[in-house]
């Protein structure tokens, strides 16, 4: 597994992604997840409603993998099989005679013959059950998140592979979209629901539906998926506060909000961005809230070495998922300031040097007295893969 470098190529980054490939594909794509406990043969569920809540959150804290024990085998995580898609879709793009295009078949495969069935369209949810104080969703019922991120990684490699049926799965996404999740609706905008299952208003979970909407808008050029796109970027830029943060979501009938700042205004930002490149619409309050959206993700949410809070203003856990989100959206958001790609690479070095294992895969957190070393699949493996593509070769090539 060679890579051709450029002179501008950071050696210490496509070590680091080398790595980590092997790693990946070591595990044949399979993995732990930090809320895969209910796929235990325990029947957690059947000894109350908390108990499932709170074998979840120990299992999430637990930094000893006891999931072996529990019966709990590494599975196929469509949400990570999506992103891999997108980062083995960059590397076949740019790196055309490794034979990358093995894995995206297979990852393409994979997803097409694994959706959640009954629904408008082509939809994903999570491979585990999944319990919170106000509802208990099963494993595989689809959820626009999920959903969304295994869009970008179809886009990718349509892009690359023009291959007919991707498109076709693409815009049955779109109806899924369309059709199948509940919205709010103000004068404001559009608010689209995070599942099927009922109505909420989750900032990023809509941007993401919004940005397939823009993407396919942008291969299509039909009206129909520009406007709620639009709307659904309208009403979040109005839910933006004066110091440029978002906080995660807003209860649709009280307007309370959940006041949550992390690795989520990253997404918030790279949406925005999107679907203004998608649509062609750059709106001055669009840009205007990118911009102050990504001032404030800089100033108060990392540390000048690279190092991320975790949940502002708490400083720890430095957690995996803030520091990929950190590399891919001040890589993309170059554009504003050189400054920002600079950045970047300052988080990605921080995180190899800190987080990487000498076998490859990143840690899960890092606390003060330890480190949390079980090598999830999805929530760190793949994010990291993607973040040190895209700075190594998807942004580089846009901002160069």
């Amino acid at each position: 597994m060679t890579t051709p470098l450029s002179p501008e190529t950071d050696q210490h980054l496509v070590t680091a992604l080398l790595k980590l490939q092997a790693f990946i594909e070591k595990e044949q794509f399979r993995g732990y997840d930090p809320y895969d406990t209910l796929n235990s043969p325990f029947k957690f569920r059947y000894l109350g409603k908390m108990i499932p809540i709170l074998a979840i959150q120990f299992q999430k804290r637990n930094p000893v993998n006891i999931r072996p024990l529990l019966g709990i085998k590494k599975g196929y995580n469509p949400k990570g099989l999506g992103l891999l898609l997108y980062g083995y879709s960059v590397l076949q793009k740019e790196q055309p005679a490794e034979n990358h295009d093995r894995h995206t078949t297979f990852l393409f495969d994979y997803l097409k013959n694994n959706y959640s069935h009954g629904y408008s369209g082509y939809c994903w949810g999570y491979n585990f059950d999944w319990a919170s104080s106000g509802k208990y969703i099963s494993a595989h019922s689809p959820n626009v998140v999920v959903t969304a991120f295994i869009a970008k990684g179809l886009f990718k490699y349509y892009e690359v592979s023009r291959h007919p049926e991707a498109l076709t799965i693409l815009k049955s996404i779109g109806e899924f979209i369309l059709n199948d999740l509940p919205r709010t609706e103000t004068n404001e905008g559009l608010c689209f629901s995070y599942t099927t299952l009922g109505v909420d208003c989750c900032y990023n979970a809509s941007l993401l539906a919004a940005e397939v909407l823009a993407h396919l808008y942008a291969l299509t050029k039909e009206e129909r998926y520009k406007t709620p796109a639009l709307r659904a970027v309208d009403y979040v830029v109005h839910k933006q506060h004066e110091d440029g943060h978002w906080n995660y979501s807003i209860e649709p009938g009280s307007g309370k909000e959940r006041a949550q700042i992390d690795f989520h205004q990253g997404y918030v930002i790279d949406s925005i961005y999107h679907v203004m490149r998608y649509t062609g619409e750059y709106r001055p309050e669009y840009e205007a809230a990118i911009e102050k959206g990504t001032t404030y993700y800089r100033q108060k949410q990392f540390f000048d070495t690279g190092r991320s809070l975790w949940r502002l203003p708490k400083e720890y856990p430095v957690e995996i998922h803030n520091q990929s989100q950190g590399i891919i959206t001040f890589a993309r958001m170059a554009h504003l300031d050189p400054a920002y790609r600079d950045f970047a690479k300052t988080i990605a070095g921080w995180t190899i040097n800190h987080m990487q294992d000498e076998k490859g895969f990143f840690y899960y957190k890092k606390l003060k007295s330890h480190s949390h070393k079980i090598p999830y699949m999805r929530w760190s493996q793949a994010w990291m893969f993607v973040a040190l593509v895209e700075l190594l070769y998807t942004t580089k090539s846009q901002h160069a």
